[in-house]
């Protein structure tokens, strides 16, 4: 099967949450997007915010990794709160501004109304798209 790329949204305190704990989850712990994922297949996530709930805003890619062998599984969180989750393996990176790769990128079509594709939580980008993300956030920083 070949290799697919994804868009997560989410804010940057739950990608940390997720980094610490080599996992991901997906429109608030659906296991849809999750099990469209196979090992092997690429995640950039995005931040609109830098913590759920808060108003700050991040607009960053805050971190990229790739889907590990394993099934989608649930958590208990507590509450009664039992999300989906997919393992991932994070790899170091730097968190890169959206804002001057919006003209670059195909998956927005809409460049004034930019924001528009992450509402759906998590989405296939054409490769291209990831390879200019992944080029920003790998590269190393002088």
């Amino acid at each position: 099967m070949p290799t697919r790329y994804w868009v997560i949204a989410a804010s940057r305190d739950h990608v940390q949450r997720g980094i610490e704990g080599g996992f991901t989850q997906a429109n608030h712990g659906k296991a849809a997007p999750l099990r469209r994922m196979q090992p092997g297949d690429k995640i950039v996530f995005y931040s609109s915010k830098a913590v759920y709930g808060e108003d700050t805003k991040c607009q960053c890619f805050t971190a990229i990794g790739e889907v590990a062998d394993g099934d989608v599984y649930q958590a208990d969180m507590g509450g009664g709160f039992e999300p989906f989750r997919r393992n991932v393996t994070f790899w170091n990176c730097r968190e890169v501004s959206i804002l001057p790769l919006i003209p670059q990128l195909s998956f927005i079509k809409d460049k004034q109304r930019w924001g528009a594709p992450f509402r759906w939580g998590a989405f296939e980008m054409p490769h291209a798209d990831y390879e200019l993300i992944a080029r920003e956030m790998l590269a190393q920083s002088s």
